[in-house]
């Protein structure tokens, strides 16, 4: 088994990639209102800026800027997903290993990261987060997707309304 080494940089701007361990669920839309909950107590408790975040059924997208000094990212992750698990009906069976390691089988052990390495670099990812959920069908256009932290980039004027077109347009979903 390869070993993994996450890059931990004191204050850094990271993109992440987090999903269920079933990717037919539909959980954290179905339980959006406690996605929220949880994410917003983690984030007073542990804080961290989120720069763009996009919930879709089985997986969620995310950057965030953590506080000088600050590199625990995995801290975060793993309150959240926790706090998010517990209390949740339990309709699916986990295996020995999740049991063993006292998982509740909901969530991907691991997750992606990313360093952002520049303004280019957040752009792209800040604009790949927002076309995500027409890119998975969900959508026609990214404004009709309600999970997204693109309906805050617009109110603020950094993207208009129609940013991202309509699916088979993509002259707008990545700045060409």
């Amino acid at each position: 088994m390869s070993r993994y080494r996450r890059a931990y940089i004191e204050g850094g701007v990271f993109f992440f990639t987090v999903a269920l361990a079933d990717r037919s669920s539909d959980r954290l839309v179905r339980h959006i209102d406690r996605l929220r909950r949880i994410y917003t107590s983690v984030q007073k408790r542990c804080t961290f800026e989120t720069i763009a975040i996009c919930v879709l059924p089985d997986h969620l997208h995310a950057i965030w800027s953590l506080p000088q000094g600050d590199a625990d990212f995995s801290l975060r992750w793993s309150l959240i997903k926790s706090g998010f698990s517990r209390g949740l009906p339990g309709d699916m069976q986990p295996s020995f290993s999740k049991i063993a390691r006292r998982e509740r089988g909901i969530w991907q052990r691991r997750y992606w990261e990313h360093a952002i390495r520049d303004d280019a670099d957040l752009e792209r990812h800040v604009d790949y987060i927002h076309f995500n959920p027409v890119k998975h069908g969900h959508v026609s256009q990214v404004s009709d997707w309600p999970h997204s932290s693109f309906h805050r980039y617009v109110t603020q004027g950094v993207l208009p309304p129609d940013w991202g077109g309509h699916v088979g347009d993509t002259s707008g979903a990545f700045g060409e």
